[in-house]
């Protein structure tokens, strides 16, 4: 008889033990990028519960060389023994000694479970129990269960077995045919659904990244029912897939950060916990999960320039493009105002649109730090960059690296002063609605019954933002220019370019290429983005 609760204690780095409960019926998903020892925990964990823990692994052999029995009862007994050794061996992690092994004990399971079943229903009605006999049959059988899981899943088969003791399956009420010749998926959720269900009771089930060959909208709703049939287990899922544990809002989730190695064995993990009592919302798990404990948000959406360059400047945050501004200032606040991610350190990065200084010290204790700059370009067309970029591709294109880096600066302050009143009314609309957003009237100013007059003269801000454009200009001060100015509406890149003789995205490869492989590169953007720097 085992114990009806599991207690597991991880290592974190600061000496503290973190302690994880979980009782029948609670499942804990285990999230942690490649290299942070999440096979070696979830082998650990097997290897010190085995004797009441069942392993379904990730890179288990999904195919079956036929649809019956192929194995005896002694076979199965013995292959049952050398998987639980092979399991136990630490080379588990990465290579499987008995995949061949696993398919055929998983149907030899199921259609031994449905042979029990039935023989026990049959003898009690041979002693003529019929009410025992009737309360027996009530109890779901196992391939019943399963084609119930596969309907609730969004798989449109139904499995029998049929005689000889063969398995088919048929689609959407086809003619019958071998479970062999289900697609990878299929036979993936008939493999996990067959040995969760035949799984002794009060058992640990550790499942290894459930995902594979399989669409989320399928093994979402797999795992669900395979919770709610199985409340008499512990679950534990290793995954990659960070929406799994946000579809399953009664999990815990164990965050694995790193390890700590001791000659070739992993001593003890880095690793946060959110129980399934944190009442967090999704957007901020969303957010949190497969993230470091240091998060950025930026403006901008997943492909953009921002998140890539940001990336690589500060490489001990992860960068989470957030939409608008707002959103990020919302995200931050949404992080930073939850008590239970006190492990988490959150910041926010936005464009400064020409706010007062007033504002962007406002911003800055909230957390969020305003670009000095119109947009990321003026971070990508610096002229300190552009001079490295000539460096680097003079070789290639035979020219020196004063002469790349001449034709492409030579004509910047020609084709930025061509659009001189597009982009100063650019900056004043930016200026507006930034002053008529922070100026709008709340809920209680209209309980109040406040009057509401916002009066500016456009002529006059047009007019101060030229004076701004035309020194800049003056100066021939190339960097405030396009720092201060949206220079990809203008043909300001297309010059800078092309006088170095490459196409945009080849020239802002080159920039990231240069930021990875030029240590002092990456101290100048973090010099640049001195406030965001000293922040974090």
């Amino acid at each position: 008889m085992i114990e009806s609760k599991y207690k597991f204690s991880f290592q974190t780095s600061n000496n503290g033990v973190l302690d994880i409960n979980l009782t029948e019926g609670n499942a804990l998903f285990v999230l942690g990028a490649n290299g942070v020892g999440k096979s070696t925990l979830m082998h650990n964990l097997f290897t010190q519960n085995q004797n009441h823990a069942k392993r379904i692994l990730a890179h288990r052999q999904t195919w079956f060389t036929d649809n019956a029995m192929n194995i005896t009862a002694s076979q199965k007994k013995e292959n049952d023994s050398n998987i639980k050794y092979w399991d136990s061996l630490i080379d588990s992690r990465w290579k499987d000694n008995s995949s061949s092994m696993r398919a055929s004990l998983s149907i030899f399971d199921l259609i031994n479970s449905e042979n029990i079943r039935a023989r026990k229903i049959a003898n009690e009605v041979d002693q003529d129990n019929i009410d025992l006999a009737k309360e027996l049959s009530n109890k779901q059988a196992p391939i019943q269960g399963i084609n119930e899981l596969l309907a609730l899943s969004n798989i449109p088969i139904v499995i029998s077995l049929e005689k000889d003791e063969q398995l088919f399956a048929s689609k959407n009420g086809s003619e019958l045919y071998s479970i062999a010749e289900l697609s990878d998926g299929e036979r993936n959720a008939l493999l996990i659904c067959s040995d969760i269900l035949t799984t002794e009771p009060n058992q640990l089930i550790i499942l290894d990244e459930p995902e594979r060959h399989l669409h989320r909208s399928i093994i979402s709703p797999l795992l669900t029912s395979l919770f709610n049939k199985r409340k008499d287990c512990v679950f534990v899922i290793s995954t990659h897939d960070i929406f799994l544990p946000i579809d399953h809002n009664e999990s815990s989730v164990l965050l694995i950060r790193d390890c700590t190695w001791n000659n070739k064995n992993i001593k003890d993990w880095e690793a946060d916990l959110i129980t399934e009592t944190d009442e967090i919302p999704n957007e901020i798990k969303q957010s949190i999960l497969g993230a470091k404990r240091k998060i950025l948000f930026v403006e901008g959406e997943s492909t953009s320039l921002d998140k890539q360059i940001y990336q690589l400047i500060f490489p001990e945050l992860s960068v989470i493009p957030k939409g608008s501004c707002k959103d990020v200032e919302r995200a931050v606040e949404g992080v930073r105002g939850t008590d239970k991610l006190h492990w988490i350190s959150v910041f926010g990065l936005i464009d400064a649109d020409d706010r007062t200084a007033e504002q962007l010290q406002t911003l800055i204790d909230k957390g969020v730090v305003a670009l000095e700059s119109y947009s990321v370009e003026s971070l990508y067309y610096r002229t300190e960059i552009i001079e490295k970029i000539a460096e680097r591709f003079a070789d290639i294109s035979g020219k020196s690296k004063d002469e790349l880096y001449t034709n492409s600066t030579s004509k910047i302050i020609e084709n930025i002063t061509l659009h001189k009143d597009r982009l100063c009314s650019r900056l004043c609309e930016k200026k507006v609605r930034n002053s008529v957003m922070s100026n709008l009237p709340r809920h209680q100013n209209i309980l109040n019954k406040e009057q509401f007059v916002l009066n500016m003269d456009l002529n006059e801000e047009f007019e101060k933002e030229e004076t701004i454009f035309n020194d800049l200009i003056q100066s021939q001060n190339i960097n405030g220019l396009i720092s201060r100015y949206p220079i990809r509406e203008t043909p300001v890149i297309n010059g800078i370019v092309g006088g170095l003789e490459l196409n945009t995205d080849t020239y802002e490869s080159a920039v990231r290429k240069l930021i990875i492989d030029d240590p002092n590169i990456k101290s100048f953007y973090r010099t640049l983005l001195i406030k965001l720097t000293n922040l974090i």
